[in-house]
């Protein structure tokens, strides 16, 4: 047997107590230190640990090859088999996940509990998938919602619609901010009504939104906000409401995560029925029935509402433009750039986007890439789509007459980051994101004719004692 390094099994319990204190980036960097340093069985201790690390931080991809590393050097080490299982259950890869708690499950000869409960769920996942396969009629519409059959008790105290979706106004839209703030909900009839109207609107709009900053007024793009209720509040408090002279891009990632995504959707949805012109929207790789299912979205909305007000939220997120440029000069996508060289806007604006997210293509690398501080393009930390370098990204924007992209889909501790020499901003709006982050949350300002953009960072507020994920499956999203 290989002696244990003393130094290395430091370096470890140090990761161990950042993993503890949610300092997750932190622990991987003690992990790689410990394992660069450690000795057989230690090593791959090691690794294991930072699979867990990167799970946490949704690195998949990075979780997955570090269980192949482990497994390359002992195929029976079951922490390796279980993290990568739970790598590919995360990202919605159910019959992937399922042979790796198969083999963990041969190994432990049937007697851990937890896998034998992890294989229990993906076997009711991989059943519902397959049973909405075999009902599906992709020849025929969802049927609509009448709202006509739909009535509203005498009780109700929120926001109404009397009439016609003229009445949704500014001061409509605060009364209802208010109402969910009271932690009440709107009445299905008029969030129907809502999201009827905000789909026409989406789908009218081109795959590339192509927006021209007036002179002088203030354009306000967010980054994820993944069901922080409060904290969208927050942003309204600190900036304004929307209005012609102060319009916001929220750039994705509304849902999923924080346990008020219906409350963050209704609420940006009510301002782009509104006025059209002060609220615009992008879509995020949350913005999809696969992730839906297995971060809380779907069982809110079914809690909240029903099974048909679910299944119009999904048609909507279908419509959700991919991508604005902002005065020629600014291209803002929720993911990032392409895993080929060549593309154009133009030939962006000739996608199919009305579909589920695909799992490969320039659809999925604007929803899904990542920036890399190292040029060319590499294998993605999350599993699916790409890591693009500088140089990637200056070719594409220079390509396409651009100066900056903006894109969101990656916490980060300031609530953003700027890369690839000023070219390449990241924007995160969800501040202590999952209550356990500790990190800020920011936003960006750009006034028409400069384009130069302004951080503006904040801190979370006090919500209500319901935790991330209250509506979720048990999948362990927390293992």
């Amino acid at each position: 047997m290989i002696p244990n390094s003393p130094e290395a099994e430091k370096l470890k319990e140090l990761g161990n107590e950042q993993f503890k204190s949610s300092n997750f980036q932190r622990a991987i960097e003690f992990y790689t230190a410990a394992a660069d340093k450690a000795n057989g069985n230690q090593r791959l201790v090691c690794l294991s640990n930072r699979a867990f690390a990167h799970i946490k931080m949704e690195n998949y991809g990075l979780a997955i090859i570090d269980a192949d590393e482990i497994l390359k050097e002992d195929s029976g080490f079951i922490k390796a088999y279980y993290r990568k299982g739970s790598a590919y259950l995360l990202l919605g890869k159910f019959d992937d996940a399922r042979k790796e708690f198969k083999r963990a499950d041969t190994l432990t000869q049937g007697k851990d509990a937890d896998i034998q409960a992890k294989l229990k769920q993906i076997k009711q996942a991989i059943y519902e998938r397959e049973f909405a396969k075999s009902i599906e009629r992709p020849d025929e519409a969802s049927e609509p919602i009448d709202i006509q059959d739909i009535n509203v008790e005498q009780g109700y105290d929120g926001p109404r619609i009397d009439n016609d979706i003229s009445e949704v106004t500014p001061e409509w839209c605060e009364k209802l901010m208010n109402h969910f703030k009271d932690q009440k909900k709107l009445h299905k009839k008029y969030a129907v009504m809502i999201l009827q109207k905000v789909g026409e609107i989406l789908k009218s709009q081109q795959n590339v939104v192509e927006y021209d900053v007036p002179k002088d007024l203030e354009f306000t793009v967010c980054g994820d906000t993944h069901g922080q209720f409060f904290d969208l509040v927050n942003i309204f408090k600190i900036n304004g409401n929307p209005s012609v002279n102060r319009p916001y891009l929220f750039n994705g990632d509304f849902v999923d995560r924080g346990s008020w995504s219906v409350e963050v959707m209704m609420t940006l949805f009510a301002w782009k029925v509104c006025n059209p012109d002060i609220m615009h929207l992008t879509r995020g790789n949350h913005e999809s029935r696969n992730m839906n299912k297995l971060y809380g979205f779907e069982g809110e909305v079914k809690h909240k509402y029903d099974d048909k007000v679910y299944e119009l939220f999904q048609t909507v997120f279908n419509y959700l433009p991919l991508a604005y440029t902002l005065s020629k000069q600014v291209m803002v996508v929720h993911g990032g750039l392409f895993s080929n060289d060549g593309v154009t806007i133009s030939e962006l604006q000739k996608l199919n986007r009305f579909r589920e997210i695909p799992e490969g293509g320039p659809m999925a690398d604007m929803l899904w890439s990542d920036p890399i501080k190292q040029n060319g393009r590499h294998p993605s930390k999350r599993g699916i789509s790409i890591s693009f370098g500088p140089d990637v990204a200056h070719k594409f924007l220079n390509e396409n007459g651009l100066s900056l992209l903006v894109r969101s889909h990656e916490m980060k501790d300031q609530g953003y980051e700027v890369e690839a020499d000023g070219r390449v901003i990241t924007i995160f709006s969800a501040p202590n994101y999952c209550d356990q982050m500790k990190n800020k949350g920011a936003f960006i300002i750009f006034k028409g004719g400069e384009m130069k953009p302004k951080f503006i960072q904040f801190d979370a507020v006090e919500h209500p004692k319901l935790p991330p994920m209250a509506y979720a499956r048990n999948y362990g999203m927390f293992m």
